[in-house]
């Protein structure tokens, strides 16, 4: 059974950078959409980010400029380069390929 591995959470200062990863633990035919969402104490999960598998993006508003997905095909892999880190972006941070979800990694903004 395909499941989807992330890392690259952690803590960080503000303003600080993390990249997070997830790739596929086995082969996916024919990948559309690769997503990254969080979840915040007491709060619904978000879209972060989408990429098409036309390389076309998404962002939410309060990431927009501060962070960047990407993906490799090959590799069934998606990343999220995220900069200019703020407190209000502490959450657990989920990937999603097609309609399957990954564990989920945390990511704590915090001096």
């Amino acid at each position: 059974q395909v499941q989807l591995v992330e890392s690259g959470g952690g803590l960080v200062q503000p303003g600080g950078s993390l990249r997070l990863s997830c790739a596929a633990s086995g082969s996916i035919f024919s990948i559309n959409a690769m997503g990254w969402y969080r979840q915040a104490p007491g709060k619904q999960r978000e879209l972060v980010a989408v990429v098409t598998r036309g390389l076309r993006t998404n962002y939410a508003e309060s990431v927009k400029g501060r962070f960047t997905i990407s993906r490799d095909n090959a590799k069934n892999t998606v990343y999220l380069q995220m900069n200019s880190l703020k407190p209000e972006d502490t959450a657990v941070y989920y990937c999603k390929f097609n309609e399957l979800w990954g564990q989920g990694t945390l990511v704590t903004v915090s001096s």
